[in-house]
């Protein structure tokens, strides 16, 4: 175990991500499932030449190894953020935002109990520490549930939301127990491997969009609720030069690049330590979307930023040797 060079893979990897909360501000007129599909096909197609520029690793792979990224493409990837979207047309984006937040302290609770990495007493404390953290800085989203703001479908966006958490708390437990099993197995080739198996997925997915909306091939419109928003001139939006730069810097940064990091990260790090990482996914979309509205954090948000970066400080050292003495 590498822990400070595994630390800086998550924490390039969280940066990364950070890409995928403030692009839906950015474009905000376009439906949550244009830019899915449209992520991920981005993904798909970016990893094509990569793939050819490394075909000799790319041509190692095992069936085994086509049908596992397979699995993780889909559940990982379009699976996730399909409910996750789904939950916040069903429920409005607080309560997502606040059950999906919790998933650094799910998958390493969820990965201690399947590999018992370190004794409970130990990882209580930063998994607390990071709780609070994410309680403080989703506030105003707790506000606002106290206030009743929540629309439409509560129980069916709980329902959701706890879907996709279940979606992204199996995918870096099976990740990384696949790459573990595989010492050989290059991150950037796994990383490629993932988006050459999304791409027919993502495909189908713009296919299906292209028809509810009637704009693919002169077909009539398919009943598909919420697929594609009133007057949304598909595919392109109304954006198309800002709407494709966006979309290939995800592909490129977010999924190609941060599943790379992440993948690299998960050799080096025990999971329940990794899971707790994903704090920097929260931080890095914190820190961009109060750039993109021009504003500073409240009080409240800096100590929720200070309760995550402690959580973290207070998991690592519960991993040391030192810790582990303690």
């Amino acid at each position: 175990m590498n822990t400070p060079l595994g630390i800086a893979w998550a924490l390039a990897a969280g940066l990364m991500w950070g890409l995928v909360f403030v692009a839906p501000a950015i474009l905000h007129d376009y439906p949550p499932a244009v830019l899915s599909v449209s992520r991920y096909l981005a993904f798909g197609l970016i990893a094509v030449p990569i793939a050819l520029a490394s075909r000799r690793a790319i041509a190692a792979l095992t069936r085994a190894d086509w049908i596992e990224a397979a699995k993780l493409s889909l559940v990982g990837n379009l699976l996730y953020y399909g409910f996750l979207a789904a939950a916040v047309q069903a429920a409005g984006p607080p309560l997502p935002t606040m059950i999906v937040g919790s998933l650094p302290v799910v998958i390493a609770i969820a990965s201690n109990l399947g590999a018992r990495a370190l004794p409970w007493r130990r990882l209580a404390v930063p998994l607390a520490v990071i709780a609070a953290g994410i309680l403080l800085v989703n506030r105003d989203e707790l506000a606002k549930l106290g206030a009743g703001a929540i629309e439409g479908g509560l129980l069916e966006g709980v329902l959701l939301a706890a879907a996709a958490v279940a979606c992204w708390t199996w995918y870096p437990i099976r990740n990384a127990a696949w790459m573990r099993a595989r010492p050989g197995l290059r991150s950037d080739t796994w990383a490629t491997a993932q988006g050459l198996t999304t791409l027919p997925l993502a495909l189908a997915g713009w296919l299906a969009l292209g028809l509810a909306s009637g704009g693919l091939f002169g077909l009539p419109a398919l009943a598909l609720p919420g697929s594609t928003a009133p007057g949304f001139d598909w595919p392109l939006g109304s954006r198309p030069t800002l709407f494709l730069g966006l979309m290939l810097a995800i592909g490129l940064l977010a999924s190609w690049l941060g599943t790379l990091c992440w993948n690299r990260a998960s050799q080096l790090l025990p999971t329940s330590l990794a899971g707790q990482l994903i704090v920097f996914e929260t931080l890095s979309a914190l820190a961009m979307g109060f750039a993109w509205r021009g504003e500073w954090p409240p009080a409240g948000s800096w100590l929720g930023i200070a309760l995550l970066v402690a959580g973290v400080v207070l998991g690592v050292r519960a991993f040391s040797p030192r810790g582990a003495a303690a």
